[in-house]
């Protein structure tokens, strides 16, 4: 096996070095004796592995398949709604993330609620909603928290900023969801693997502990992977061999960046604001202990407790195979919608709209 790390391979353009990568490609080529399907379970690595043309590489026998790792993706539509009842409410400001501003809700959506008036301003991070709070103090900001375990802890440092100022006019609209349990619900729902690329950034946070209940429970393998073409090769090398050798784990192919404990002080912050809540997902449901919500101390700030709005009946677009794709069971082009009128400029779902999303990918780099 190649032995590539933080002291071997330090700059990104080794991490795309020709000759590496011809070098994994053999390995995986020599390997692959039969069969194998791997799903990956983040945006980036859906973006990174058609972005970089990593299926053209492998064996045909090796299936690359993407879950839910787009965040804005599995957000479900209700939660767009409040954030558009909240918009057409007079003194309040929507600060959220570019990326969420043209998701469909049932009716609406931001970028739409923005053109027609509404005070909609695109932030970059809890703290720049957390600014504009300061500098309106007549008006309510509501922060749509959207994001698994890589971006929860900037909230939890958002709400307690706003909590130790004394901020009594930012509030959080809170969306966020943990991985593993969607993971654990895509095995259940019967979607044929035999392994995992674990979300790198994810597991930054988490430590690759968290996974480890995948290979003790169903026996399938997990690893760990960064984002460049050598990361994602031989991450997928690392998957082949824990299946010819039945020693299915949780490796770490990401080492620069995850260990099995994690930011510490990240999951700290997270404990120390939220709490375990069971989530919906956009073509799961409701997934128990899947989602966070705010610790009461911390209610405050809850968007939706201090301000309740009624929204629209949630209708789902019935040609839209979103639901579907995100749970691995279709491919963008089995949607009737994709390609046509659904594009990057006219998104019909979710996966169309985020630049995370395995549509929007697979338009601009798998047709």
């Amino acid at each position: 096996m190649l032995q590539m790390n933080d002291r071997g391979i330090r700059y990104i353009d080794e991490y795309r070095d020709k000759v590496l990568i011809r070098k994994l490609v053999g390995l995986i080529r020599d390997s692959a004796h039969s069969g194998y399907t791997f799903m990956e379970v983040c945006g980036g690595h859906t973006a990174a592995i058609h972005r970089f043309g990593i299926p053209s590489l492998l064996p045909p026998g090796i299936k690359l398949i993407s879950g839910p790792g787009c965040p804005v993706c599995v957000t479900g539509q209700t939660i767009i709604d409040k954030a558009v009842a909240y918009s057409r409410k007079q003194g309040f400001i929507i600060a959220t993330f570019g990326d969420l501003m043209r998701v469909p809700g049932s009716l609406s959506a931001l970028e739409k609620e923005k053109a027609a008036g509404a005070d909609v301003r695109v932030v970059f991070s809890g703290l720049e909603a957390l600014e504009i709070a300061k500098a309106n103090p007549g008006r309510n900001i509501i922060f749509p928290g959207i994001g698994f375990e890589t971006t929860a802890p900037g909230t939890a440092v958002t709400v307690k900023k706003a909590n130790d100022a004394g901020l009594r006019n930012f509030f959080l609209l809170c969306s966020h969801k943990v991985m593993p349990p969607a993971m654990d619900s895509i095995i259940n729902d019967g979607v044929n693997l035999d392994g995992f690329i674990c979300p790198g950034h994810v597991a930054a946070i988490t430590g690759s502990s968290v996974f480890e209940f995948i290979p003790g429970k169903y026996g399938l393998g997990c690893v760990i992977a960064g984002f460049e073409p050598v990361d994602l090769l031989q991450s997928v090398y690392m998957l082949v061999k824990q299946v010819n050798e039945r020693s299915q784990s949780v490796e770490i192919q990401y080492t620069r960046a995850v260990t099995k404990k994690g930011n510490l002080l990240a999951k700290q912050l997270m404990k120390e604001v939220f709490e375990p809540c069971d989530s919906y997902w956009r073509g799961f449901g409701i997934i128990p202990l899947s989602g966070l919500r705010l610790r009461k101390e911390f209610e405050c700030f809850d968007a939706e407790k201090v301000f309740p709005v009624k929204t629209a009946r949630e209708v789902e677009n019935q040609s839209c195979l979103c639901g579907e794709i995100l749970r691995g069971l279709k491919t963008p082009s089995d949607c009737p919608l994709f390609s046509g009128v659904c594009n990057p400029l006219n998104p019909v779902g979710a996966c169309m709209v985020s630049e995370e999303g395995t549509c929007n990918t697979h338009y601009k780099y798998a047709q």
